[in-house]
């Protein structure tokens, strides 16, 4: 039996997985156990059409797929990779003891990004769980901005059967890539900021002491409350605010991106913390979260998306149970 390590989404975090393949004397058949979803269950037959594609002779035997823990949702394609993997290799004595593989199979046997990758192979960085990596080419912008990885990139499966069978002579691509932003350093750490400024202070006429208070609040972090009448300008301050906050460690800027992953956007690596503006008629549970699972993760809230940036709300917002309703 061999195995390989791979990883999957446990609601905001990621759980290592382990990938086991047998082979058994026993009528054809091919099976994938361990609470995998249905994004892996379809996965074999993507598996069969890429290895097929590279000529390899599916073999006539029982193959069992485990996924351990058995007792842990599982879900993503990002598991074909290493399945095709321990099938195509059975005969060989490869170890894939230091390695995690991931990726997506086309059925023509081309590596493919997945929308969940770049936030598992974070998460599981940030725990020291993964030191080196196979990956489909198509993910390396994204996957070597997390620094301390040792990552080899395939664009087909027949390349990374390549890789597998001469780890020693494989190009290494080392990580931690320097974002290109302007920054400044302290203590020998670099923090992040754009001189973009689309919202400016200086359109606002007078309002010194909400201007003072902002630039206090930025500078600490705090919360904030603006009170006044109508038309004096504090949500125009509120919407100025983000521009003027601290700039953004590597670590932040990540964990940004993370987030930006998990809610299916492309993250952009910029170093701005976004405000995000619910609307007056959202409920509590989509402000400060609580729901079910979706896709092995959690519904996102408000609050879970606004980790060191700016969430605006109105002062008679329904949803906003906080003494502080702008923060």
């Amino acid at each position: 039996m061999k195995q390989v390590g791979c990883a999957t989404l446990d609601g905001f975090d990621a759980r290592v997985v382990d990938v086991e393949v047998a082979f058994v004397r026993a009528l054809p058949s091919f099976s994938i156990v361990g609470l995998a979803q249905a994004s892996i269950q379809e996965s074999r037959e993507r598996i069969k059409s890429a290895l097929s594609a590279i000529d390899f002779k599916f073999p006539p035997q029982k193959v069992t797929v485990n996924l351990s823990p058995s007792d842990l949702r599982k879900e993503g394609s990002h598991f074909d990779l290493p399945i095709a993997l321990l099938i195509a290799l059975q005969k060989s004595d490869i170890s894939f003891e230091e390695f995690m593989i991931f990726g997506e199979l086309g059925l023509d046997g081309r590596l493919k990004d997945s929308s969940t990758l770049f936030a598992i192979i974070l998460s599981l960085a940030k725990e020291k769980k993964v030191k080196k990596l196979l990956i489909p080419k198509e993910s390396l912008p994204k996957i070597s901005t997390i620094p301390g990885l040792e990552l080899y990139a395939a664009d087909t499966l027949q390349e990374a059967i390549d890789i597998c069978t001469d780890f020693a002579n494989a190009p290494i691509i080392l990580s931690g890539t320097s974002l290109t932003w302007p920054h400044i350093s302290i203590d020998g750490a670099d923090y992040y900021y754009t001189g973009e400024f689309p919202l400016d202070f200086a359109d606002i006429k007078g309002q010194e002491t909400a201007k003072r208070a902002a630039l206090i609040a930025a500078c600490g972090m705090h919360n904030i409350l603006f009170e006044g009448s109508p038309g004096c300008g504090k949500s125009m301050s509120a919407k100025r605010l983000p521009y003027i906050l601290p700039p953004m460690s590597l670590d932040e800027i990540l964990e940004k991106a993370k987030l930006d992953a998990l809610e299916g956007k492309e993250p952009d690596f910029k170093p701005m913390r976004p405000a995000r503006a619910p609307h007056h008629s959202s409920t509590k549970a989509s402000i400060f979260g609580g729901g079910v699972i979706l896709r092995s993760y959690l519904y996102f809230s408000e609050v879970h998306l606004t980790v060191s940036e700016v969430i605006l709300t109105s002062q008679n917002h329904p949803g906003a149970s906080c003494e502080n309703p702008i923060l």
